[in-house]
């Protein structure tokens, strides 16, 4: 596909989009994007946190097993897997847009019918499907946000993105407590609350353009140039001042990718450089997500098996979740001044500390505080992963590189409940946070070894230092 196309008389390249998105000031229509990537993030978060409130009542209520337990904890994780990986190959063939809207209707239909789910079966397929639909849409709307946002606060703001799942947990712990406890249906009710976010549909179909730098890959320069210019107007009238002039355009423009049919996009997470950015991914993902939804899956029940009462589990859990809030927003801010890589495994670091003094835990406090600290930094790292996979791939196959990392990850989803669930009675409580333990650590040297330098670069900077890696894995 030509870097360079001939619009209204003039040349429209990549590099010239990337520079008059770069200049504008954070604005009304910046803020608005994120309100609505935010929100779509909070409702995947409380869905997907819910099920550890509605495990307990619901094992109780149809005599389930722990390997059935088992299974309902990772259902929608393996949704997760699947909603994943097509979002991320269809994103990149047939737009951002059209996959955020599908994912959030299939997953608004599947959690009604969770809600009134007659058997364990039922519930356990609607929750898949519900999956499907927040794994899509979690890993769409990062990268999506990311190709409008000006490159000097990029962390910052995809951080700031991803910081609504916390609001989302928080979200599920207050209805767990006040709502799942308060009568033998209420997992229902909540499931029912859940499915809200479907009058969000038509705010994302009438208002969200189609990512500019997508459609300019796709040679539909035309529109990808009155999408930008669309932008400048909003910001212009929403700021009341001139826009500051464009940088000098670059030489260098969006890195050469071979792309096009799905296979393609898929060979190409492969080829070069792009191995390296691949593996370091891969591993990164696995082992956020499986220590992530090991532990936040888990704890509820964990705290329970430990003597804790449901009532005392659910409000531990409440203050472990708002511990999500800070680490979301900190690690946000503090990757903008350290290199993102860095601060990837200053994060997996004081998780592996965290979930150590927890396998050690000998009080109710120690236990408290420490669920604490592990929560901060996991989901520090969760602001992160989605920040730092959404920066590394070229904008032809940007989808498919975290949707790919992200359902590789979301195997690590699945398999942690069931290990968990099958393990907890021969390992017990301090087993559990020892293999925690054991994988953070193996995240931090991969991402310290391996990782890739992106602040202060564009995407089509990165997207060619990632082609070249071995001029970008060391800072």
């Amino acid at each position: 596909m030509d870097d360079v196309a001939e619009v209204r008389g003039t040349t429209f390249s990549s590099a010239e989009l990337a520079a008059r998105l770069d200049r504008l000031p954070v604005s009304r229509f910046h803020y608005r994007l994120l309100a609505a990537g935010g929100l779509g993030y909070t409702f995947d978060a409380m869905d997907g946190a819910i099920v550890a409130f509605i495990m307990p009542p619901v094992t109780k209520q149809w005599h389930l097993s722990s390997l059935e337990t088992g299974v309902l904890g990772s259902s929608l994780l393996i949704g997760f897997l699947f909603g994943a990986f097509f979002a991320g190959v269809l994103g990149d063939r047939i737009g951002r847009k059209k996959v955020m809207v599908s994912a959030l209707g299939l997953y608004c239909v599947a959690s009604v019918v969770a809600a009134f789910a007659p058997t364990f079966w039922v519930l356990f397929v609607a929750r898949v499907i519900a999956g499907v639909g927040t794994g899509a849409e979690s890993a769409i709307i990062a990268p999506y946000l990311s190709e409008f946002v000006p490159t000097r606060v990029r962390g910052r703001y995809i951080g700031s993105l991803a910081g609504f799942f916390a609001f989302g947990f928080v979200f599920a712990s207050l209805l767990g407590y006040f709502i799942v406890r308060s009568s033998p249906d209420g997992w229902r009710w909540v499931q029912l609350i859940t499915a809200v976010p479907i009058v969000m549909l038509l705010w994302w179909r009438r208002s969200l353009p189609e990512s500019p730098r997508y459609l300019h890959v796709q040679g539909r320069t035309a529109e990808a140039e009155k999408i930008v210019r669309d932008v400048e107007d909003s910001v212009r009238a929403s700021t009341d001042k001139p826009l500051p002039p464009a940088s000098s355009v670059p030489a260098e423009t969006e890195a050469p990718v071979p792309h096009g049919r799905i296979l393609d996009n898929l060979k190409a997470l492969f080829q070069g450089g792009l191995r390296r950015t691949t593996f370091t991914t891969w591993v990164y993902w696995f082992v956020a997500i499986f220590t992530y939804y090991g532990f936040f899956t888990w704890i509820p029940s964990l705290l329970v098996n430990r003597g804790f009462d449901i009532s005392k589990s659910f409000a531990f859990s409440i203050l472990i979740y708002l511990a999500q809030i800070p680490g979301y927003y900190s690690a946000a801010f503090i990757s903008e001044r350290l290199e993102r890589k860095w601060t990837i495994v200053l994060y997996l670091s004081g998780g592996a500390v965290a979930a150590w003094a927890l396998a050690n835990a000998g009080s109710s406090t120690e236990i408290l505080v420490w669920g604490m600290v592990l929560s901060f930094f996991m989901n520090g790292n969760a602001a992160l992963e989605y920040t730092y996979t959404s920066e590394i791939y070229p904008t032809a196959i940007r989808t498919t590189g975290l949707g790919v990392a992200s359902a590789l990850g979301r195997v690590g989803g699945v398999i942690a409940p069931l290990l968990i669930g099958f393990s907890y009675s021969s390992v017990g409580f301090g087993g559990v946070f020892a293999m925690l333990l054991v994988l953070l650590v193996l995240g931090a040297v991969v991402v310290a070894v391996f990782g890739q330098r992106t602040n202060g670069r564009s995407l089509e900077q990165i997207g060619r230092d990632t082609i070249g890696v071995e001029r970008s894995t060391r800072g």
